[in-house]
């Protein structure tokens, strides 16, 4: 299901032991083993987060079963239940999708309606289960959009209770009309480099102080 990265070594100069967990679910079209634009964003998102103590697993949501529905499991043959539970351990969710029709892709979309079942799920003071979880977005495609995309998932993903670091978001659009796919760039765009290192930082550092002082009951 899940590739993981490898952990940071506390020996590494100027890297922090691992001590947070990431998990990218990526919202391609495309099924493995073929190459995706999104995916492999999301994996230098991950790698990015990796110096500050972070290891982390990748999901390409199309490989697997997730039936459509608002309920934590919805029966037989569903995989959305294992994802889940995925999600549940990670201190840290990275939603990576595709521009599509000027929306986030089918995938990601029936991903955050699984999540919404998260509004019924409480601990023991009250608190939803992703209440102190950190969520981050990486966008791909060859149109404008990307903040149109990532104001949807934030808005999302506040909703039913992850936190939103400042400048949460990375992403690399094309040329309108154009054909060029982000995994054919040669190098990496500067511009998109630096902001992936970013939101690694703003990422990692909230995800451990909540981690450190989670919210208080309400």
């Amino acid at each position: 299901m899940s590739q993981t990265t490898s952990a940071a070594s506390p020996d590494d100069v100027g890297e922090r032991p691992a001590d947070l967990t990431a998990l990218v679910l990526v919202g391609t079209l495309t099924p493995s083993p073929a190459p995706s634009s999104s995916e492999l964003l999301g994996r230098q998102l991950l790698e990015a987060l990796r110096p500050h103590g972070v290891t982390g697993t990748v999901v390409r949501l199309v490989d697997h079963d997730v039936k459509p529905g608002v309920q934590v499991d919805m029966g037989e043959g569903d995989a959305w239940p294992a994802i889940r539970q995925q999600v549940l351990a990670a201190d840290v969710l990275v939603l990576a999708t595709p521009i599509w029709m000027g929306q986030p892709s089918s995938v990601i979309k029936r991903a955050l309606e699984r999540l919404d079942a998260e509004l019924s799920e409480t601990d023991d003071e009250g608190r939803l289960l992703t209440y102190g979880k950190v969520a981050a977005v990486a966008v791909v495609g060859n149109e404008d959009g990307a903040h149109h995309l990532s104001a949807e998932l934030f808005q999302a993903l506040d909703d039913v209770g992850f936190t939103i670091p400042a400048q949460a978001v990375t992403y690399w659009v094309g040329e309108a009309m154009g054909g060029v796919d982000y995994q054919d760039l040669d190098p990496t765009p500067e511009t998109v480099t630096s902001t992936t290192a970013t939101v690694a930082a703003h990422t990692a550092h909230l995800a451990r102080l909540l981690k450190g002082s989670p919210y208080p009951p309400s």
